[in-house]
């Protein structure tokens, strides 16, 4: 019987995919009758099938095996690794201000950087007519210009390859059928978010672009956008890491004690509240809050400034009031003390940055450790 069923279905359906292992159908002992029994089968008697149909006459579904499973989450810890170097040269980009260098944005045709003195001339022209250089960097050289515009290019060329890292392989493994049903929604959504971080980018940097009269102020990023462009690539690399780690590593089926209970419950608030702390992060550095006090652990001579809700209504402190600002980040987080100490240097806040996504990594798997088995 297993001869008749699967021979002409595996010459039928001879392409080749990832196999999986199912029991062996043990022979029938004949009895006289159209029925039979069944023989026990012994420890590790398994054959190998390619495809199973799911009905006569409808085609057949090719089953993601253990082996695809592992190559769809390394693939995803490589995409985490990818957004993590864009959080990190993005944190760069904005701490040696050079985020507002490129003027305009173009899916292609801004991936070929200028070449001749002409061009780069005609590119610092464009720059010198927006109100970065003429309130902060009147006096800019060219060779300045380039090592500001060459930081914003690279920022934005490791996104482009952010988003190939996301979709090619996607389709690649979409083709061969290694995404069971679940994983396709989560990579449709993943994809989709990767697309929405380089719009909203964009989004964030026209904000810094904008007239704005009777203002000399610096011209800076909105610290709302800034945010939502952090927030939104923070939720991309745990979703990511999320699911390579659920993939790859094994369920532990733990007994629910009530240890384990507490346990999973500080790692959700300490993931929470490492998201939370560099969110408010994103607002220090689009309103350069860093550079309000740079003392600890008071502020000036005072624990609490006098200008901490010098904004009405109320709740503009919390979000646009530099002190404020400043002093909700240093309450969440101890880890950027000896950033303040140090007048925020360009590497020691880069590492501030960085730690902040190991914790946040450390965080998200000791919580997949701890997930819950499904019965």
């Amino acid at each position: 019987m297993q001869r008749l069923l699967f021979t002409p279905l595996k010459a039928l359906l001879g392409s080749p995919c990832p196999r999986l292992l199912v029991p062996r159908v043990a022979p029938r002992t004949q009895c006289g009758c159209s029925c039979g029994i069944r023989r026990p089968l012994r420890p590790g008697q398994y054959s190998t099938i390619s495809n199973v149909a799911l009905q006569p006459g409808r085609g057949t579904v090719s089953l993601p095996s253990k082996a695809a499973e592992r190559a769809v989450g390394r693939w995803l810890l490589v995409c985490s690794g990818t957004v993590a170097g864009a959080v990190i040269l993005g944190g760069v980009t904005r701490l040696t201000e050079s985020g507002l260098s490129m003027v305009d944005w173009h899916l292609i045709k801004e991936m070929k950087p200028p070449t001749s003195q002409e061009e780069w001339e005609a590119e610092f022209q464009k720059y010198q007519q927006f109100p970065e250089f003429k309130i902060l960097n009147h006096d800019m050289t060219l060779a300045e210009f380039k090592f500001i515009w060459y930081m914003e290019y690279s920022h934005r060329m490791w996104g482009r390859l952010v988003g190939l890292a996301y979709i090619l392989p996607a389709a690649y493994f979409w083709k061969k059928g290694w995404l069971t049903r679940g994983l396709k929604g989560r990579v449709l959504a993943l994809c989709g978010l990767v697309c929405f971080q380089g719009l909203l980018g964009w989004y964030m940097v026209k904000s810094g672009l904008e007239e704005k009269p009777d203002s000399h102020d610096i011209p800076r990023v909105s610290q709302y956008r800034l945010a939502a462009h952090l927030g939104s690539a923070l939720v991309l690399y745990c979703a990511s890491l999320w699911t390579s780690l659920s993939l790859l590593l094994p369920q532990h089926k733990l007994p629910e004690t009530c240890q384990l209970l507490r346990l999973r419950r500080f790692a959700h608030g300490t993931a929470g509240l490492v998201f939370l702390t560099a969110l408010s992060g994103a607002f220090v550095a689009g309103l350069d809050a860093g550079l309000v006090y740079n003392s600890f652990p008071k502020m000036g001579e005072s624990w609490i400034p006098e200008d901490l809700f010098s904004f009405s209504p109320l709740l503009r402190n919390v979000f646009e009031n530099p002190t404020m600002v400043q002093f909700d980040h240093r309450v969440l987080v101890g880890l950027g003390i000896s950033t303040l100490l140090t007048y925020v240097p360009t590497p020691l806040a880069a590492a501030h940055q960085s730690g902040s996504l190991a914790l946040l990594s450390a965080a998200l798997w000791l919580m997949n450790e701890l997930r819950r088995v499904p019965k």
